[in-house]
């Protein structure tokens, strides 16, 4: 991955906030700047296809309870 270099203007609570975390976590503080950039660039990727998500019956309405149930079933399973 190739890096350039950039300035940029951040609010000084957010920066000591970073400070503290890189100090705390043993990490550059560019770390933490690089990971946001990034997360901010994937905000921004639009997508020109639509996403081929399948589509569920379950040959009607599921209620609450029956999902409630559900999901406590699979954590019981995983134990």
């Amino acid at each position: 991955m190739a890096l350039k270099k950039t300035t940029v203007m951040v609010d000084e609570e957010d920066l000591a906030l970073v400070k503290e975390a890189a100090a705390r976590e043993g990490r550059p503080e560019s770390e933490y700047f690089r990971e946001a950039f990034h997360i901010a660039a994937l905000r921004t990727r639009r997508w020109s296809e639509d996403w081929d998500i399948p589509r569920l019956d379950f040959g009607g309405p599921v209620t609450t309870e029956e999902i409630d149930r559900a999901v406590s079933d699979g954590v019981a399973d995983a134990e």
